[in-house]
């Protein structure tokens, strides 16, 4: 991800991930999302893991962290033979497609590779983690997460709101992305700012 599109750091707290849990159970709620509890677990857990962004990339041999394309994850993923590392690399490229796609969704809109393919990789990723994993309780989670992956990155996209001041650009952006997905989250954001999502506008507009 380009480093200019970074959200400003969150403030520091004692307790990142009740933090993140009080945002991510008030987002569930104004989203009216039904999710297991191992789910909402799940997502604040992936919050406090990439608080360092660094951390959503493997590193190179210097230590430093490598923006790789989601299709060479996949693509790394497919071509695993150990099941288990194999699981792991699925449940990486799932979680860097949730995390990106809802907490940076707003500044997706003006590049080529837009939040759908990330919603289109992250729900295939998760699926084929579930597929491969034989414990229930485990398989049911990643069975919730694949489903429901378009509501959950609205989950994240109103926690991102809530973390960070929005611009009159930001202000564009979500209502360029509310024309082309007619996001919910994106149209309560719109309405709270004082702008009334016009109904009549086609998606192709642009």
């Amino acid at each position: 991800m380009d480093q200019t599109e970074r959200k400003p750091s969150l403030t520091l707290v004692a307790q990142p991930q009740e933090y993140f849990r009080e945002l991510v159970t008030d987002a569930v709620g104004k989203n009216s999302v039904l999710i297991q509890p191992e789910t909402e677990f799940y997502l604040v857990n992936l919050l406090h893991r990439f608080m360092m962004t660094d951390r959503l990339y493997p590193k190179d041999a210097t230590g430093q962290a490598r923006e790789e394309p989601l299709v060479m994850m996949v693509k790394e993923a497919l071509e695993e033979p150990r099941a288990e590392v194999q699981r792991g690399l699925f449940r990486h490229v799932g979680d860097v497609s949730l995390y990106v796609a809802g907490y940076f969704q707003d500044s997706l809109n003006r590049k080529l590779v837009d939040v759908d393919y990330y919603i289109d990789m992250g729900c295939a990723a998760y699926s084929s983690v579930a597929a491969r994993t034989e414990e229930t309780v485990s398989r049911a989670l990643y069975g919730e997460l694949a489903e429901k992956f378009p509501k959950l990155v609205d989950v994240l996209a109103v926690v991102s709101d809530q973390t960070t001041q929005k611009s009159e650009k930001d202000l564009l952006r979500l209502y360029e992305l509310w024309v082309r997905t007619r996001s919910e989250r994106a149209a309560k954001a719109l309405q709270e700012a004082g702008i009334l999502p016009n109904e009549t506008i086609r998606k192709d507009w642009q």
